[in-house]
């Protein structure tokens, strides 16, 4: 069945992409590569550049300078339709008065290609709608539309697959099946997905590589799970997840390890885990890395000790408890405690310390807004 779809996948490459519109420069001289096969995520909040990118790609924005080859060959002048590329956005633009077949067959018979109803509903089978092929787009739900808009962009057996937020309309319950059922059909089919989102969760659950975007520019990209727990810059330590940033002059260094002081406290980070050595840097932790203690516990070098401080917010969100945490000379500290059944028996108001281990800190290569170079 998806033999009967299954086309190679094209690496995707932009060479010094730049793209200006009137008062503001969307993309900055971005350089890209994904290879053929891959499903790749540009993840960034609104007006990152991230759809533009993927306008650029599919060639319904022409860049101000740079190259985009798809598997090799230049297409930055190719007019859309000719390129080797298919989108699945966020409506699905569906033809109502059309039959769900028929919906999905059209582009075929618009180019005249042999047998469109078969491969039609080889393309439905692949998506599990084998079924709904009589149907009306709107007798079905909103992600078995979206199924079908999946079906129509992979009939046209694209090299590559451009996705613009396309599970935005879902509530959380069928983007989260939708998600998983995305990511099998990629494998299935082989194809390089190149998808847009500003969901972070998405992002981490769906794709090979994710690219963190940030006014115009990749700040950090990598696989999901080496960017969560070491991000390298304020604003990917902030946008994928939560972290705790401390930020002081380094006061100790040595052949392993680089440390700052904040409010009386030692704050350490591995060297290899920091971008900065000397000078005025930012120092992090994630939430769920931290823990505290009714009393001040007896650490080694290996631990970071920060404390006392007063709780001043629980919350519980069903997987964690999140305590936030106010420490004088120091600010806010959050921490995410685990829902295990057995919980630390705190309130409001109560004395604690904050620890984690100097193998989970990581060093930033900039300071979070707002915060001056002291060196």
């Amino acid at each position: 069945m998806a033999g009967e779809l299954s086309v190679a996948g094209a690496d995707l490459e932009l060479i010094d992409v730049r793209k200006d519109f009137p008062g503001f420069t969307a993309l900055d001289d971005m350089d890209l590569h994904i290879p053929a096969g891959q499903f790749f995520a540009l993840l960034g909040p609104s007006g990152c550049g991230k759809t533009t990118t993927l306008r650029i790609v599919a060639g319904l924005e022409t860049p101000t300078q740079g190259r985009v080859l798809i598997g090799g060959k230049d297409i930055t002048d190719t007019k859309p339709h000719e390129r080797p590329v298919n989108t699945v956005f966020q409506s699905y633009a569906l033809f109502p008065h059309m039959t769900i077949l028929d919906n999905v067959a059209f582009g075929l018979r618009q180019r005249k290609v042999e047998d469109p109803v078969a491969k039609a509903q080889a393309a439905l089978d692949l998506v599990e709608l084998g079924h709904v092929g009589e149907r009306r787009p709107q007798q079905l739900s909103g992600g078995q539309q979206q199924r079908v808009a999946l079906a129509r962009a992979l009939v046209n057996r694209p090299s590559l697959l451009l996705l613009d937020e396309p599970l935005g309309a879902l509530d959380l319950k069928l983007r989260r099946q939708m998600q998983i059922e995305l990511k099998a059909i990629q494998m299935e089919v082989g194809l390089t997905f190149l998808h847009v989102t500003h969901d972070q969760e998405e992002a981490m659950d769906m794709a090979d590589t994710v690219a963190v975007m940030n006014k115009g520019r990749i700040e950090q990209m990598g696989a999901p799970e080496a960017l969560y727990d070491r991000p390298k810059t304020a604003f990917v330590s902030k946008f994928l997840g939560q972290s705790n940033l401390f930020v002081g002059k380094v006061v100790d260094s040595n052949a392993n390890s680089v440390s700052i002081e904040v409010g009386g406290s030692k704050i350490t980070v591995d060297k290899k885990r920091a971008e900065k050595h000397e000078g005025t840097i930012a120092i992090g932790v994630r939430p769920e890395k931290a823990t505290f203690h009714e009393s001040k516990p007896t650490l080694g070098a290996d631990h970071v000790l920060i404390g006392p401080g007063e709780i001043i917010d629980i919350r519980f969100t069903g997987v964690s408890n999140q305590y936030l945490i106010e420490v004088p000379n120091v600010g806010e500290i959050t921490v995410f405690a685990q829902n295990v059944g057995k919980s630390p028996v705190v309130e409001l108001g109560a004395k604690v310390w904050i620890s984690w281990k100097v193998e989970h800190s990581f060093g930033l290569r900039d300071l979070p807004d707002g915060t001056e170079d002291q060196g």
